[in-house]
């Protein structure tokens, strides 16, 4: 048995026909293993039917030839050979052997000799025989690879082939090159030494990454004639020592105090580690056939670093802050709160919490612009006071009912007249806490009660009086009372003196109209004897030598009846 490399096997066969082409310019034909091959003779140059003899003969080795068959012009193929190839050749009607059963032994020179008239012409024939490779078959499988070491991978064999066939190794459908990076492909040739066929076989080591854990590896095998055949698909087991680790905390967002937290330890050897150390708060927690350790009911104690390592090797460690919020409110008073009407209220709200908050009041469901402050307590501060209080997703609310309780007092006590002109309204306006109860001293009919609000009430009667009243309005309750009084006028006065007779109205209106008509020219004609005595007195006055201005007492006198007309015409 000798061995070849099949890449220079190869080579040989495929150079054969060029090289007895060039060297001894010899006919080549090409036959398959096991078919039949048809020989030509002369290529047809000299025509079966001139021939005198046809005669078919090989090269035997050493400078020996050995005949085949014969056939003479007017008799039948006579055949000779008594050894191998005895039943397995014959003679075509165009003069050319038909060889069948091809081997490779059939590799050599068959020659055709022919006899026209007395001349005697030789035709030499180079034979090859080729023989496509059975199939591809994988052998010696490694179970795994090992990340950066040079490991047999796997060995590609294929048989019975002539020339030897020639084997590639592929990744992912890529050939792979010897020599190249984590590469090394070792190829030999196997002759049989019976049958002469050749077997190739391959052996790829490789040196495997991270990225080759879904890597799949196969190889084919080509050849001069056929096909080209491919294995299957192998893939392999990638295992390497731990080279990260993580620790993920699993919770609910926001963490809060009583809730469960998972600490989850995550490596990415291959195989995956499956135990881990679990360290907690000082204390180091062994977990096998695990990568998970819950803490639970935290509390904001818990809040700190955690961390997990593997169980053989410490220093592979990973770590996760972990942080319980937590949110506390304290407010008092709180609940229901009684207070009387001008004391303080002194609050105290406090904010205990993991990070920043946010604080809003409300009060009766209205926001407040700030924090409430009582130094003196109306009654329009009682209500619901609401705090909320935000940190993230996190809220708490706290609340207290203030009720400022006191004395009725009565803020106003007013009248009116309704819009029918048919009655009076009394108006009583109060505050006090609890709600006073409002009583008159006069019998009327309610025409309005606000609602008790804020300490505050509004109490609303019509009244229809005949006479002249002073009316009181009472506001009491369990803390003491109050009393205003106002005067209401009669109402049938006032009615009596809007509504009376129209005709009556122009009497009256005639007779005011005479009296001043006849006071004005009482009036005038008053004047004009006043200007007469007047102009006589000066004139007397030039004679008797008294005062120019005449009497101041008659002066007096008129002027005083003339203002004593004058009021009558006004009454």
């Amino acid at each position: 048995m000798h061995l070849l490399s099949a890449d220079c096997l190869g080579s040989l066969f495929l150079l054969l026909p060029t090289f007895f082409g060039q060297v001894s310019g010899l006919e080549t034909v090409m036959g398959l293993y096991d078919q039949t091959l048809e020989i030509p003779c002369n290529k047809g140059a000299v025509k079966a039917e001139d021939a005198l003899i046809t005669k078919w003969k090989y090269d035997k080795g050493d400078g020996l030839s050995g005949d085949l068959l014969v056939r003479k012009k007017t008799e039948s193929v006579s055949i000779n050979t008594t050894d191998e190839y005895k039943g397995r050749i014959n003679m075509a009607a165009n003069s050319s052997l038909l060889l069948s059963a091809l081997k490779l032994s059939d590799q050599r020179t068959f020659t055709c000799m022919v006899v026209v008239g007395l001349d005697i012409d030789e035709y030499p024939v180079n034979v090859v025989v080729y023989k496509a490779p059975a199939g591809v078959e994988v052998s010696d499988k490694a179970q795994e690879l090992a990340i950066g070491k040079l490991t047999k991978l796997a060995t590609c064999i294929t048989k019975d082939a002539n020339p030897a066939a020639n084997i590639t190794w592929l990744k992912n459908n890529k050939p792979l090159v010897d020599g190249g990076k984590g590469v090394s492909i070792r190829a030999s040739v196997q002759v049989d030494p019976v049958s002469g066929l050749s077997s190739t076989s391959s052996t790829l080591e490789y040196s495997a990454t991270k990225e080759d854990t879904d890597a799949r590896f196969s190889c084919s095998a080509q050849h001069i004639v056929g096909k080209e055949l491919a294995s299957s698909a192998l893939t392999f087991t990638i295992t390497y020592s731990t080279e990260n680790i993580v620790l993920q905390v699993i919770a609910p967002e926001p963490l809060v105090e009583g809730d469960n937290v998972t600490l989850k330890c995550m490596a990415d050897g291959n195989p995956a580690p499956t135990s881990f150390n679990f360290h907690v708060k000082g204390d180091v927690i062994p977990v096998k056939n695990m990568d998970t350790y819950t803490l639970t009911h935290v509390s904001r104690d818990d809040t700190g670093e955690y961390q997990c390592s593997l169980i053989d090797n410490s220093a592979m460690m990973a770590s996760k802050d972990v942080t319980v919020n937590y949110l506390d409110i304290k407010l008092s008073p709180t609940g229901s709160v009684v207070k009387p009407a001008g004391e303080a209220l002194e609050l105290s709200f406090q904010i205990n919490s993991s990070g920043q908050s946010k604080v809003s009041w409300t009060k009766d469901n209205v926001k407040l612009d700030k924090e409430p402050t009582f130094t003196e307590l109306k009654y329009s501060d009682s209500g619901r006071y609401e705090s909320d209080v935000k940190m993230g997703a996190l809220s708490k609310k706290v609340f207290f009912d203030l009720v400022v309780e006191g004395a009725p007092v009565i803020k106003q006590l007013s009248k009116q007249r309704s819009e029918d002109g048919q009655h009076k309204v009394l108006i009583c306006e109060a505050e006090g806490s609890p709600k006073p109860s409002v009583s008159w001293s006069i019998n009327g009919t309610l025409l309005e009660e606000s609602p008790f609000l804020n300490g505050k009430v509004t109490h609303k009667i019509t009244v229809v009086p005949t006479i002249n009243l002073t009316v009181s309005c009472t506001v009491s309750n369990e803390f003491g009372e109050d009393t205003w009084t106002i005067d209401v006028s009669s109402l049938f006065e006032e009615v009596r003196v809007d509504k009376r007779d129209e005709s009556e109205d122009v009497d009256q209106t005639k007779l005011v109209v005479g009296v001043v008509v006849g006071l004005f020219i009482a009036t005038v004609v008053i004047g004009l004897a006043y200007g007469i005595c007047q102009k006589k007195s000066k004139q007397g006055s030039w004679k008797t030598g008294e005062k120019e201005n005449g009497s101041s007492d008659e002066e007096r006198k008129l002027e005083e009846k003339v203002e004593e007309n004058s009021q009558k015409a006004e009454v």
